[in-house]
């Protein structure tokens, strides 16, 4: 039963879907697909309410609906299942939509078989849901959705000791099966009454990042000095996409994870460079041979006395500080940062500080 009811890509005649919507013409899979419509030609919910009186949650729920209902359309669900939810349930079938096509018919054709409500059919989609995890049936149960829905609820009277909660399951069982194998699997329960406990699934291992800090920033890396200027000034800007400042592999093929601090935050286009102490200006041991990376914003050429920058001096880059104001070297971006390596077995040393000559 094909829909004569289904969104098409013809352009969108608002005023005629405003109307619709207002009168409610059509049965409601009508009207998913004008709430939908709207939408896609850039009318806001708010927008849509104020105008036909269908509010937010309505309308997402019909578009949702209408949407469910279309696959099963494209499922060839029986056509009694098409021709009831043509009519109603919009509720009933906005709770499909986490389901695979397949299971969305077979939870359809409970629901109208058993005459479910939008509440009771959120059983039969948790339990087809749990069903479809497992590589084959259970003993004694098939593939058919009412057999699904069975073992779900015979699973849960198992781990009940509490008769007539279990009473209840079993019955739910008992309702829902639809092979022989499976009722009697379900009849055991009768007269077996002991009790299967579960063991609770683990706490799923979250954390919340709660500062700036915990954020590790990735810094492209652009290489060790000496550099030319033309590397330096190649690596494209990097812009870390929210919420977990990722960045997409493009440009250099290497990136320095760094703490965030502030000053690294406020960048706007920070780069990283290895080098070594002899490398830089106003060192006091410069035959260290500890190796130490810099940290650049690129985007930050202003002058000021009490910072390093970075300049081309003969087609490579250089780190300089510059007692006036620049008028022959261009400034390249300012030095952030000097990172000392992590050293783990001399305490001592990882408290020292990296000492520039006054």
């Amino acid at each position: 039963m094909a829909s004569p009811e289904s969104p098409t890509n013809q352009p969108v005649d608002v005023d005629a879907l405003l109307l619709q919507l207002r009168r409610k013409q059509g049965g409601w899979v009508a009207w998913g697909n004008a709430c939908q419509a709207l939408q896609k030609s850039g009318m806001n919910p708010q927008k849509i309410f104020e105008e036909t009186g269908f509010e937010a949650t309505q309308q997402n729920q019909v578009i949702v609906a209408a949407q469910v209902f279309a696959s099963l359309v494209k499922a060839a669900a029986p056509e009694a299942v098409q021709t009831h939810f043509q009519q109603r349930g919009s509720d009933i079938l906005y709770e499909l939509r986490v389901l695979a096509q397949s299971d969305r018919v077979r939870a359809a054709e409970l629901g109208l078989q058993h005459g479910l409500d939008a509440d009771t059919i959120k059983d039969v989609v948790k339990a087809l849901k749990e069903y479809s995890y497992l590589k084959e049936p259970p003993a004694g149960f098939t593939g058919t959705g009412g057999d699904a829905v069975a073992y779900h609820a015979w699973k849960l009277a198992r781990q009940q000791s509490d008769l007539q909660a279990r009473s209840r399951l079993i019955a739910q069982a008992l309702r829902f099966a639809t092979s022989d194998s499976a009722r009697q699997q379900v009849e055991q329960l009768l007269t077996d009454f002991s009790v299967v406990k579960s063991r609770p699934a683990p706490t799923l291992p979250a954390y919340r990042l709660e500062t700036d800090s915990e954020l590790p920033l990735l810094i492209p890396l652009v290489g060790e000095l000496p550099l030319s200027t033309d590397d330096f000034q190649a690596v494209p800007v990097v812009v870390p996409e929210a919420p977990f400042g990722t960045v997409k592999c493009a440009g250099p093929s290497a990136w320095a994870p760094l703490p965030g601090w502030q000053v690294l935050l406020t960048a706007e286009d920070p780069l990283a460079i290895l080098a070594k102490p002899n490398q830089l200006p106003n060192v006091q041991n410069p035959d260290n041979p500890e190796p130490v990376l810099l940290v650049v914003d690129r985007a930050e050429r202003t002058w000021d006395v009490d910072s390093y920058f970075l300049i081309d001096q003969d087609d490579t880059v250089a780190v300089v500080w510059l007692m006036q104001p620049p008028t022959d070297v261009k400034l390249l971006g300012k030095l952030l940062v000097v990172l000392r390596p992590k050293r783990i077995l001399d305490e001592n040393y990882t408290r020292e500080l990296f000492q520039f000559e006054e």
